[in-house]
């Protein structure tokens, strides 16, 4: 057995000796690996759809977007698995725990923007990274305050449908 081992090492049609992980453009300097899952046209369809990476958005755009799906979904364990779930008043303590989140990961934000922030380089999943959005200063503070916006949003339209749960079941059936 260990002889047969041994004995496909140096046959190139063995598919253990193909390689599948290489360096990014071909530069082992980079740092970066280019895998078959970070380089799949799957993951760089989902990746490069998603609203920091998606071409022609502005920062204020990208950001309500992104700020509006964490106040949707912070919201819930706040309500649902917090200390006050089992009163009445569950779901205003999710809300007011979502939005206190919320602003304190927009004054990280606010932090980080005035940390000057490096610009986004290409990768293998992301080769086009969006240049207008994240390149100064002032574009990171608009994406902070879009966000806190749109995370205060979500959190909102979280706490209404969780609020009116039983009365939007009624209309639908």
């Amino acid at each position: 057995m260990a002889q047969a081992v041994d004995a496909s090492k140096n046959l190139p049609s063995d598919p253990r000796n193909r390689e599948v992980v290489f360096p990014p453009f071909g530069d082992p300097q980079l740092g970066n690996l280019e895998t078959p899952i970070n380089s799949s046209p799957l993951s760089r369809w989902y990746i490069n759809n998603l609203p920091a990476y998606r071409p022609g958005l502005s920062a204020g755009r990208r950001a309500l977007e992104i700020g509006a799906a964490h106040g949707y979904w912070i919201f819930g364990p706040f309500a649902k698995l917090g200390p006050l779930r089992d009163t009445n008043n569950a779901n205003l303590a999710g809300l007011l725990s979502a939005i206190g989140l919320i602003v304190l990961l927009t004054a990280g934000l606010s932090l980080y923007a005035n940390s000057n922030p490096p610009k986004a380089l290409p990768s293998v999943t992301v080769p086009k990274p969006p240049a207008d959005a994240f390149n100064s200063k002032e574009s990171w503070n608009n994406f902070a305050s879009s966000f806190l916006i749109g995370g205060i949003g979500g959190a909102v339209v979280a706490y209404f449908l969780t609020s009116n749960l039983g009365l939007i079941q009624g209309l639908f059936g």
